[in-house]
């Protein structure tokens, strides 16, 4: 597998080398030895989820507090989307810092996004089927978010406003200042 560390303090991108034949292919998805080595990540994986989106959903941008803090590896299974993580650690180098990129199908490209950063996605193809592991459990009581439009963090997320579909929740989430 390649990593490449984003210009995020601890967030990496991760492609997973394919191996094809006449009767289609293969990939490794995650090996958690040889990702601790690449990436320093020693965390366990205790939650897989996974979302089906159409054209113009926006879900983001989320996060858990405290002891609940929850580090995800994102990866696609059908369509494409625009994956995005915001530093939201006050202490760090990076903090209110965004990094985007495309995840697809076809690229098969994961992001390790880590505890502390807020994450959200914009689907870019209709019936779009991202999955992505935790590693921590989910508790609603310790839930929070920034409005995916935050006049500060300026995210393009490749949706023309027109186009835009939010869930009721996500629409009323803080701006980053409030959040912080």
């Amino acid at each position: 597998m390649k990593v490449t560390e984003t210009y995020l303090k601890d967030c990496f991108v991760i492609e997973p080398q394919i191996f094809g034949d006449n009767r289609g292919s293969f990939l490794l998805e995650y090996n958690k030895k040889e990702f601790a080595e690449k990436t320093g990540f020693t965390g366990d994986f205790v939650l897989g989820n996974q979302s089906t989106s159409q054209y113009g959903t926006i879900r983001g941008l989320h996060l858990q507090r405290g002891e609940y803090s929850q580090a995800k590896l994102v990866r696609v299974v059908k369509g494409k989307i625009l994956d995005v993580a915001v530093d939201a650690r006050k202490d760090s180098e990076t903090f209110g810092k965004v990094f985007s990129i495309e995840l697809s199908a076809e690229n098969n490209k994961q992001l390790l996004v880590p505890r502390g950063f807020l994450h959200g996605f914009s689907v870019l193809e209709d019936d779009s089927i991202v999955s992505y592991k935790c590693d921590n459990y989910y508790q609603p009581e310790a839930e929070d978010g920034v409005l995916y439009n935050d006049e500060e963090l300026s995210i393009n997320w490749k949706i023309p406003l027109k186009d835009v579909v939010l869930s009721e929740k996500d629409a009323k989430l803080k701006t980053f200042k409030e959040f912080v």
